[in-house]
């Protein structure tokens, strides 16, 4: 028995691994523009424009939000090509930076549960701020970016900690009172398409998602509880904003339980939110455009834009 059960792990391991390099074979994609909503190097979005438009026809924008585990290692660039894809299905793309942790300013400790020196996940509370921020000076930078797009059009997307980011941004106006983010009313967004998500740091945890990265983005063990109530989206329900996720059967990385709990959770609170089960699809073919799983996650978008 536990040699079938290694052997099974080995080989999703192995299909993980298989994926992962698929997803990151393609070149990077340069964008048509890039523009600042802040002073720091990290505080950038680029923009694509869409590859065929159609003058008569102003084109949905895709807010793009990577992954990575909310860890300095990982940039926007290497999401590029799915953005790249979007433009190809009729999209304007904003594909956001913002920072990670683990770029020098402080290492991994015990209490984050990193090894020392290891890059952490997150930057308490930059990587917060920089999202809120990007997403209120979007529609103005899309006009100036894009001007045959439609920011009255939007949808957000964002893969793994990334789709943890599109959850957040859409929940703003649920925040606690004193929260630094929470808006007056729900963010101007046709829906939210989030790959994969960390989007229940409680269940995350309990199967060391991304080796504890929710809890080392809110700080540390000592932070953890105290800060979920601003940070996690199981706990920001519901939103108001049509919702789908998107998520294969055999991720590894964020096992399936992770978007089950939240989809549990909004349908507690009142609200019906999509989950897409793809079978015999791991992590990384939700944003390869080379997968058939990528063109599942075009149409999920598409079904909200248009």
């Amino acid at each position: 028995m536990q040699d079938d059960v290694a052997s099974r792990a080995d080989a999703a391991a192995a299909r993980d691994a298989t994926e992962e390099a698929s997803a990151f074979s393609h070149p990077a994609v340069d964008p048509d523009a890039t523009m600042a909503y802040g002073d720091h190097p990290d505080q950038v979005i680029d923009f694509y424009a869409p590859r065929d438009p159609d003058p008569a026809v102003p084109a949905p924008v895709v807010a793009v939000l990577h992954g990575g585990a909310w860890r300095a290692p990982y940039d926007r660039r290497h999401i590029t090509p799915f953005a790249d894809f979007l433009t190809r299905r009729g999209f304007a793309v904003a594909n956001l930076e913002y920072r990670r942790g683990g770029d020098g300013s402080r290492g991994g400790t015990e209490a984050d549960g990193t090894a020392a020196g290891a890059p952490v996940a997150g930057r308490w509370p930059d990587t917060f701020d920089d999202v809120a921020a990007a997403l209120d000076a979007l529609p103005a930078l899309v006009r100036r970016a894009l001007p045959g797009a439609d920011p009255g059009r939007m949808v957000i997307t964002g893969h793994s900690a990334g789709g943890h980011l599109a959850l957040w941004a859409a929940a703003r106006h649920l925040l606690p009172a004193d929260a630094p983010w929470r808006t007056d009313g729900p963010a101007p967004l046709r829906g939210v398409v989030a790959l994969a998500p960390i989007a229940d740091f409680q269940v995350a945890e309990k199967l060391d998602v991304c080796g504890g990265a929710s809890r080392q983005l809110l700080g540390g063990e000592a932070a953890f509880a105290e800060r979920l109530p601003y940070a996690d989206p199981v706990r920001l329900l519901p939103t108001g904003i049509a919702t789908t996720l998107v998520q294969g059967r055999t991720d590894v990385v964020v096992p399936q339980a992770v978007a089950e709990s939240y989809a549990d959770a909004a349908a507690k609170a009142g609200e019906v939110v999509g989950l897409t089960l793809l079978e015999g699809v791991g992590h990384f073919p939700l944003i390869d455009p080379s997968a058939d799983a990528c063109a599942v996650v075009a149409e999920e978008i598409a079904q909200l834009a248009w």
